[in-house]
């Protein structure tokens, strides 16, 4: 596979995942410009979900967090805003990450960090 399709693959094992916690899924791939990227975006229990999604085949080069710097999460928080102000939205929201390693038979280990402050 390529890192493309690993990432997408990891995206779509993140949605299941969501689901099965009892999240909405509202949309995917939300583009707020050429940098700024939503991968997924949910709901649940009247909060908005801006969740981050890194998926590895390994954690040789570090872990699918540690991939996640403040740079990218400044850039989910601008688009986030932009994204609750289009949509006038009037509830809470918080942004999520959700990393993911494969193991070699792409069975997923999952990381879920809710609520990051930048």
């Amino acid at each position: 596979m390529t890192n493309k399709e690993i990432g997408k693959y990891g995206e779509n094992l993140a949605k299941e995942y969501l689901i099965k916690q009892g999240f909405s899924i509202i949309t995917t791939n939300f583009h707020y410009s050429k940098i700024a990227e939503i991968d997924i975006i949910a709901k649940k229990d009247n909060v908005i979900h801006f969740v981050e999604v890194k998926t590895r085949t390994s954690d040789f080069f570090g872990t699918p967090m540690e991939a996640i710097g403040k740079k990218k999460l400044e850039s989910i928080y601008h688009a986030s805003l932009f994204y609750i102000q289009q949509n006038k939205i009037f509830l809470k929201f918080q942004i999520d990450a959700i990393g993911i390693i494969l193991d070699k038979d792409k069975n997923p280990t999952f990381n879920f960090i809710e609520n990051i402050n930048i």
